[in-house]
């Protein structure tokens, strides 16, 4: 919201960025469950008078805002979904402090996966896994929602079943045209839910932690396809498209996904000299690189989604 400040349009925002917090669980079975979490927290409030006039008696203190994460995760008994976090903190801003009219939380958690041992869950024991989930609330202190959730650096690669071919050629154009080629990308993803207040979440536990893993399986079982035959891909933004598709004909409550998936390379290598050739590529030996590697995102939506 803007204000007129010296004859000037004014906007403004403040908050803490990167509060890592991590949270344990133990359950009365002897299980312990772990979540790491960075939090960024920004509040839209009524503080013009801190940047105009000195005033700063309507400022919440970012240290303030770094000790909620602490308190309020420390009152969350019961394990939840990082979604769910992210919706209580902005719920707290919006609602305790008269002057916050908005809050923006966003929080990236960190993949901490249960080991097994001889073929047994550890009931205490966690490796570090890959990609990371993400998730943005902005939450008004009318109650109106906005809630996106995502994935980062999912890794992705099929060593068939992937051609580039028909693309525009010209004197610049080098490339040739293949249908057998590695297919490597690390997927950024995002998804808009539909509920668009905080009273309409569902208040099954854990039910964004579940609905995350499952768009996280569709989007790598539309990239790779059956596991015998798979399914060809024709084009990166072919087979991004199929998986935000799939995405939202899989589940209602998604009304829009957007990608980015990266085109990372895997060159052939063909050594030879003036006499003779040393190593003839066979779809065998590749020289992998990510730089400069391919940029392909798109968003896909509902015609009703509220992008």
């Amino acid at each position: 919201m803007a204000n007129k400040v010296d004859g000037f349009n004014f906007e403004q925002r403040h908050g803490k960025a990167r509060v890592r917090v991590a949270r344990v669980w133990r359950n009365r079975g002897g299980r312990h469950f772990i979540v790491e979490w960075s939090v960024s927290i920004s509040l839209l409030s009524n503080c013009v008078a801190a940047y105009d006039r000195d005033d700063n008696s309507d400022i919440v203190a970012t240290d303030t805002m770094k000790n909620t994460v602490y308190a309020k995760a420390k009152e969350c008994t019961e394990q939840l979904s990082v979604e769910d976090f992210a919706v209580l903190l902005a719920k707290h801003f919006t609602s305790y402090y008269r002057q916050v009219y908005a809050a923006i939380v966003k929080i990236v958690e960190k993949p901490w996966e249960r080991i097994s041992v001889d073929g047994q869950p550890h009931e205490h024991g966690f490796k570090l896994g890959s990609e990371r989930h993400t998730t943005e609330v902005i939450v008004e202190k009318s109650g109106v929602l906005k809630l996106t959730s995502g994935v980062e650096g999912l890794a992705l690669l099929k060593t068939t079943k992937s051609g580039f071919e028909g693309f525009i050629r010209d004197k610049y154009t080098a490339l040739p045209e293949t249908r057998e080629r590695i297919l490597a990308t690390e997927v950024t993803a995002s998804w808009r839910y539909s509920y668009e207040s905080v009273s309409s979440i569902p208040q099954k536990p854990l039910y964004f932690a579940e609905r995350y893993l499952d768009v996280k399986k569709v989007l790598a079982d539309t990239f790779f396809g059956p596991p015998k035959e798979g399914v060809y891909s024709p084009s990166v933004q072919s087979t991004l498209f199929q998986m935000a598709k799939t995405v939202l004909n899989r589940f209602p409550d998604i009304s829009s996904v957007q990608l980015k998936m990266p085109n990372l390379h895997f060159l052939p290598v063909n050594l030879s000299s003036k006499n003779n050739s040393i190593v003839k590529f066979e779809d065998d030996v590749y020289l992998p690189t990510d730089e400069p590697h391919g940029s392909i995102e798109a968003n896909l939506s509902r015609f009703w989604s509220k992008l």
